[in-house]
Formats: C-alpha cells, sequence, structure tokens
C-alpha cells in the first residue's frame, strides 16, 4: 500500500490544514510502508497504538491523505497509459470536473502552460484509449487533446515526505 496526498475530495491542493509535527512522523512512517502497524508507528514516534489510529483516522477524514493499493496496470490487463494535454475555451473547472469523473482517467489537474488540463489515463488497448479520448473531445468547451503514450515508466514514488 502506498500513501498518497488526497486529491480526488474536491480540495484544490492550495488549502493547508494545521499538520504538526507528530502527524508529519505519522505520514513519512506510512509513506514508507502503508502497511505498518499503529503499535509500529507508535513505537518508531513515541506515541500509542491508539494515539496513532486516532491520528491516522483525523488526517484521512479532513482529506489530507489517503492509504491505497498502487497497482501495476499492466499485470492487471490495462495495457495503455496515457497523459492527456486538453486545451479548453469553457470553464476550466466545470470541464476538468466532467472529465475527472471519467472511470479510466486516474489523475486530473488544471494547470499553466501549454495546455490548460491533464488528464492520465489507463485503459485496456488502443481502441479503448480512443474511444476515450473521443469522449472527452466531445465534453463542450474541449477545443483539442494531445496524447503522450507511455512506452516505459521509469519511476513512480510517494515517498516524497512531509519536507
Amino acid at each position: 500500500m502506498t500513501l498518497l496526498p488526497s486529491a480526488g475530495n474536491g480540495h484544490n491542493g492550495n488549502s493547508h490544514a494545521a499538520v504538526d509535527e507528530v502527524s508529519k512522523a505519522i505520514i513519512e512512517q506510512l509513506q514508507e510502508d502503508g502497511r505498518r502497524s499503529y503499535a509500529a508507528i507508535g513505537k518508531a514516534i513515541g506515541l500509542s497504538e491508539a494515539a496513532v489510529r486516532q491520528r491516522v483516522q483525523k488526517l484521512t477524514d479532513a482529506g489530507i491523505v489517503q492509504i491505497v493499493a498502487v497497482t501495476n496496470p499492466l499485470q492487471l490487463g490495462f495495457a495503455r497509459q496515457a497523459m492527456l494535454g486538453i486545451k479548453t475555451a469553457a470553464d476550466l473547472l466545470e470541464v476538468s470536473d466532467k472529465i475527472a469523473a471519467i472511470d479510466q482517467v486516474d489523475y486530473c489537474l488544471v494547470t499553466a502552460g501549454s495546455f490548460d488540463i491533464l488528464a492520465e489515463v489507463i485503459c485496456e488497448n488502443d481502441q479503448d484509449l480512443l474511444r476515450l479520448v473521443n469522449q472527452i473531445r466531445g465534453i463542450p468547451g474541449v477545443l483539442s487533446t494531445e496524447t503522450f503514450m507511455y512506452l516505459s515508466l521509469r519511476k513512480q514514488e510517494y515517498n516524497w515526505g512531509t519536507r
């Protein structure tokens, strides 16, 4: 399992909840191993198991963290991964919310630069990707898309800490 910063909860990433040093230590322990027991975390940082459990619950309830299993899409039958760059002439938040609601989209963000929206997608095959690109192009306000197909994943880590 991996600990991820929570993105799919409606938070815009700009609000900073008060996270004290103890909670940061818990987050760092979970980023090293999302399956680490509350007792082991407590021992490492000097808290009881119950206190760690309570803090982790507060962190997840607040949308600060998610604890998830990160899979290898290829081994689950999803042979095509891509990043889509999307240009739009409509409200960015409305369009990005429509894109984010699509099942094959696992990561969606509004950005500054050449594209208004970036969406990472995981599809079963090229035909599935084509259907998805056509679906996104059909969203009102989408002007264009550019598809960057993944050829080889070289690094994927979620242990950047709390800095």
